[in-house]
């Protein structure tokens, strides 16, 4: 019975192709009218496209448009003509679905439509992939068609410091790995200030080898480790100003109960707190402004504890 329903009214994935086949033929039509322009003038296309959206039109409205502009160029850049299939999985992509496609129908082809209508809003798209080399060859191979259409092109790979990781990032359209953007953002994410982050807002990004990435290598776990920068002087120091600390109370206000002492101790969860006069006392005593800023937990504490030695 589903045999011969979907012999009368197609498989879903066939229903949505036939959807998708007007737009195709939209594109088609535009190509004899981008074949008679120069370089320049298929290139001012881009700076066309981002004022249209600024005054209210959307990606989809474009959409047309700038995937027959990118197949121009890539015709120009690469020697290579997106098929209709490949038009098809372009426009998959941009609407966030799985276009599967089999080896030898261009999938990295496919990419750099999606790619770039969605990078047309300035807010940057992100193509992430297995390994550093098929990062680093796209971004070269692909990316001179996005620079060629007046796109900036960057490229995430192992060993590159945090102001190249922030230019790239920062770029149009970003190539890089799939570990090395979770690490990335796993290391933002441990940073002192947002001065210190390398990505940007995540705004589009599209994923090469979807099923390998977020089902097989998803069960691998990234983890940062690293030696210890403890400094070890931090012992000698507490252990000398405790002994002049008074045990005190827990305030809680909504009671009527006051904070007192320089600290309190918590037995149940094995732990003590400074309260605020505690906080006052030990500053003073090691000369520092502020014993929770981040310099107060290394070097600053590392001078403090011999000035605390003079005491």
């Amino acid at each position: 019975m589903q045999r011969a329903l979907s012999k009368i009214f197609g498989t879903a994935n066939d229903r949505t192709i036939k959807r998708v086949l007007p737009i195709v033929e939209q594109i088609a039509a535009l190509e004899p009218g981008l074949v008679g322009l120069s370089d320049a003038e298929l290139r001012a296309k881009t700076g066309e496209f981002r004022e249209r959206l600024e005054q209210g039109e959307s990606v989809d409205d474009l959409l047309p448009e700038a995937f027959a502009v990118v197949r121009e160029a890539a015709k120009r850049t690469l020697g290579q003509r997106h098929y209709d299939v490949q038009m098809i999985g372009g426009i998959v992509l941009h609407r966030g679905n799985i276009a599967e496609m089999k080896t030898g129908e261009g999938k990295t082809l496919v990419a750099t439509l999606p790619a770039y209508l969605n990078a047309l809003t300035g807010r940057g798209v992100h193509i992430v992939t297995v390994n550093d080399y098929l990062a680093r060859r796209d971004a070269e191979w692909m990316g001179a068609v996005h620079r060629f259409l007046g796109l900036s092109v960057g490229n995430i790979i192992h060993g590159l410091s945090d102001a190249e990781r922030r230019e790239a990032y920062g770029c149009d359209i970003t190539y890089c790995t799939n570990n090395e953007l979770g690490f990335d953002y796993l290391r933002d994410n441990m940073k002192l200030t947002l001065d210190g982050f390398v990505l940007r807002d995540i705004h589009y990004a599209i994923i090469d080898e979807v099923d390998s990435i977020l089902i097989d290598e998803a069960r691998t776990p990234l983890i940062i480790s690293g030696p210890s920068e403890e400094n070890t002087q931090l012992y000698g120091i507490v252990n000398r100003v405790i002994p002049s600390l008074k045990a005190g109370t827990k305030g809680e206000p909504t009671k009527g109960i006051e904070e007192t002492g320089d600290y309190w101790l918590d037995e149940k969860a094995g732990s003590a707190t400074l309260t605020e006069e505690g906080i006052h006392k030990v500053e003073k005593m090691l000369g520092v402004e502020n014993l929770y800023a981040p310099g107060s937990t290394s070097t600053t504490w590392s001078r403090s504890g011999r000035a605390a030695r003079r005491r």
